[in-house]
Order: C-alpha cells, then sequence, then structure tokens
C-alpha cells in the first residue's frame, strides 16, 4: 500500500458500550499522525452507498470535542449488512469507487463475527482494513469491547430486581442477550448474586433447577421472621434443553446473516417451573405453613419474567471499555500505518501491540465449563448436577502476570 492519507471509520453489527471510545481512539490517532480521519455512517450500508454519499464528516480535533466515548452506541451508526450477499455483481467496484472518490486509503472497522467476517471478505477483494472487536456477547476470541458494560447492566438490572422480587416472595427470571454463548449472562449472574444461570453451553436439567430453587427459596423464606424471600435466575436467550430443543420463539423470522432473532428462553422457563409448582404438593403445603396460601388466588409463587433488552445496550459505558476501546482504535491505525490488514487487535499492553488473523478471532468463543465447575462450588446452579472442580496449580514462568489495565 502507498504511503496512506485517510483512514475510515465504519462500526456495524449491535451497538453496544464502548464504540464511540473505538471511534475516539481511532480519529485522534489518525489527527495525531497525520492523517484524516472519516466517519462512514451506518455501517456496511453506508459504504456500499459510499459512492453516492454527497459529503462525509471528517473527525478532526474540533469535531471530536462532540464524541463522547462514555456514552453508549456509536457516532458512526450501524446497520446489519452482508456484502456478499447484496444484489449487485458490481458491489465491490462500486465500494472500492466510493472509497476512491473520497480517497479513502484503509478501514478501521469494529464490530463482532458477522462484522468480522464481512471485514475478511473486503481484505480478499483489495480493501485494507483492521478489525476492532465489538460485541457484548464476549463470543470472540480475543476480549472485545462491550462486554464490560453489558454485563455490568445486566448485573445491576438483576441486583434492583431481588427487592421486588422479596416484596412479593417471587421467583424472578431476567432473560439477556447472548445468542449461542452464555459469556454475559454468566458474568453479570454472578456480578447480581444471582441463584441460578441458565446458558447455553449447558442444556438445562429442570428437575435439578427445580430441586435448587425449592431448597434456596424454602430456606430463605422460613429463615426470614418476616417470611420474606426471593430467587433470582438469569437465563441466556439461546438456551436448549436436555432433548436439545432451542427454548426460543421462531416468529421473529432472521436477519440479513441467516441467524434467528432468538426470545421467549425467559418465558419458557417459567412455564416448566409453573408446571412443575402446580403438581407438588410440598408447595402448597408451605405456603399454608408461612402464611401465603389463599385458595383460587396464591396457590403458588408468582413467577415473573423480565426481558431488559436493548437497555443493555444503551446507556453509558464501563471505564473498563472506554479504556479498552481507546486502545484498540489507535492501535488500529498503527497496524494500518505498517501496512497490516485483515488482522483484529488482540490487546495493547504497553509498546506490545498484539493481533491474530480476523479469521481466526471470529471463531466462535464458548464460556469455559471449569469456570461453571469453579462457581457451582459456590453454590450457583447451572440447571445440571454440579460437577468437581479440579484445580490445577502453575507458577507463572520469569514472573509474567496477565494485566487488564
Amino acid at each position: 500500500m502507498s504511503r496512506m492519507k485517510n483512514i475510515g471509520i465504519l462500526t456495524a453489527g449491535g451497538d453496544c458500550g464502548g464504540l464511540n471510545a473505538v471511534v475516539m481512539g481511532a480519529a485522534s490517532m489518525a489527527v495525531k499522525s497525520g492523517l484524516g480521519a472519516y466517519v462512514i455512517h451506518h455501517g456496511y450500508a453506508g459504504l456500499y452507498n459510499l459512492v453516492d454519499a454527497d459529503h462525509l464528516v471528517r473527525l478532526d480535533k474540533k469535531r471530536l470535542e462532540g464524541v463522547t466515548s462514555f456514552l453508549a452506541g456509536s457516532e458512526a451508526g450501524h446497520s446489519r449488512v452482508k456484502i456478499a450477499k447484496i444484489q449487485d455483481d458490481a458491489k465491490y467496484e462500486r465500494i472500492l469507487e466510493g472509497l476512491k472518490k473520497y480517497n479513502i486509503d484503509a478501514l478501521v472497522i469494529s464490530g463482532g463475527d458477522d462484522t468480522g467476517s464481512v471485514m475478511v471478505d473486503l481484505a480478499e477483494h483489495g480493501v485494507p482494513c483492521v478489525h476492532a472487536p465489538k460485541t457484548m456477547d464476549l463470543d470472540l476470541q480475543t476480549y472485545s469491547v462491550g462486554g464490560d458494560s453489558a454485563a455490568n447492566k445486566i448485573a445491576k438490572y438483576v441486583r434492583d430486581i431481588q427487592t421486588t422480587g422479596k416484596t412479593h416472595n417471587r421467583v424472578m427470571i431476567v432473560e439477556v442477550f447472548g445468542r449461542y454463548t452464555g459469556h454475559t449472562a454468566f458474568r453479570g449472574g454472578i456480578g447480581a448474586d444471582a441463584d441460578c444461570i441458565l446458558i447455553p453451553e449447558i442444556p438445562v436439567d429442570f428437575d435439578i433447577m427445580y430441586k435448587h430453587l425449592k431448597e434456596v427459596y424454602f430456606r430463605r423464606i422460613t429463615g426470614s421472621d418476616v417470611h420474606a424471600g426471593t430467587y433470582t435466575i438469569v437465563v441466556a436467550e439461546g438456551l436448549t434443553d436436555l432433548a436439545g430443543e432451542n427454548l426460543t420463539d421462531d416468529s421473529s423470522g432472521s436477519d440479513a446473516f441467516g441467524h434467528r432473532r432468538l426470545s421467549g428462553a425467559g418465558k419458557y422457563v417459567r412455564l416448566r417451573i409453573e408446571e412443575r409448582m402446580k403438581k407438588d404438593p410440598e408447595i402448597r403445603e408451605f405456603l399454608s405453613r408461612n402464611g401465603m396460601y389463599v385458595p383460587g388466588q396464591f396457590e403458588i409463587p408468582e413467577i415473573r419474567e423480565v426481558v431488559p433488552g436493548h437497555l443493555v445496550r444503551s446507556g453509558g459505558t464501563t471505564a473498563y471499555d472506554v479504556s479498552f476501546g481507546k486502545q484498540i482504535g489507535a492501535a488500529s491505525v498503527i497496524l494500518l500505518k505498517n501496512g497490516l490488514s485483515g488482522v483484529t487487535v488482540n490487546n495493547v499492553d504497553g509498546s506490545d501491540i498484539s493481533y491474530i488473523p480476523t479469521k481466526k478471532a471470529i471463531e466462535r468463543r464458548y464460556v469455559d465449563l471449569d469456570m461453571v465447575s469453579f462457581y457451582e462450588q459456590l453454590g450457583i446452579c447451572f440447571g445440571r448436577v454440579p460437577e468437581g472442580y479440579k484445580p490445577v496449580f502453575r507458577e507463572l514462568a520469569d514472573g509474567k502476570v496477565l494485566r487488564y489495565f
């Protein structure tokens, strides 16, 4: 690539915390390096239509003052578009023509696995680009900006819901994003002291889960001098049961990448619990002993599911995601300046900028089941018979430790 003069900054896929920090980091490093930095609006839809755009916003020092890195969402705007599926035989030539029109030499692209797969496609068609990893699902091989913000939001909502749960002696179910991995449900649930965390990596045994629910719920209410207690469950949307059935509502259709829009897992879990409670004579006996049973009105504990949905994506960004977002945005520009393309930034650790091929980075990463076993020892239910935790001890060579900041 000849000497680079201008870069385009593009964000795509789902919005989340930290994206504006990526935009800020990339643009600030470009300005510092004497490069022009331009926002390509509306993700890949904007890139495809760039040739017809009448202007682009240049992120100079003055314009950067209007970007707030600690707000979630993206100043650049988003869309879910798979370039390869566009019904236009000249689509790649059209994109290259648009980049040439605005003298954009390379792209910083922030997104998750779908966005990364399109970036790989673009790189193979002659567009120099570097991937800044972003997904609140945390299912990339690298850490991805937005994950910490999402886990903290989930933890807050689950903690908050416990007050209404305890007031009414309810079982509270919170259904959260995650697609086919349970990273944010896992971390958010742990951060909120959830009693049960159900994730796609572990098919749910409802008999095991129900037994745990009864034990904890009965113990709490019996041990309270006002007979008050709650039980909280965090459910990741891509849940399955022992039969391998997806516990979702299939009526929502699919997106541009062919992914089913997942929803309904929380409702399904509620119905399965209600079904068991109505058939369980111990429930009626327990409610009667504690002065709660009312024939025809209060015969089983209330069970409510809550879906915070896009609230998890919205609002503010954690300090970690702001820091990481700025780092990977800026590092993307440095990699492009040094002739690298088709790669994903992994981390910035002092003078060490690590990266991996984007084809590798977008391979799906699942929750480590050894960590599940670890937390099972602390009493959290994951919808299965707890498995023994088997620690392996090792001393880090040369005192090298993992740094998060």
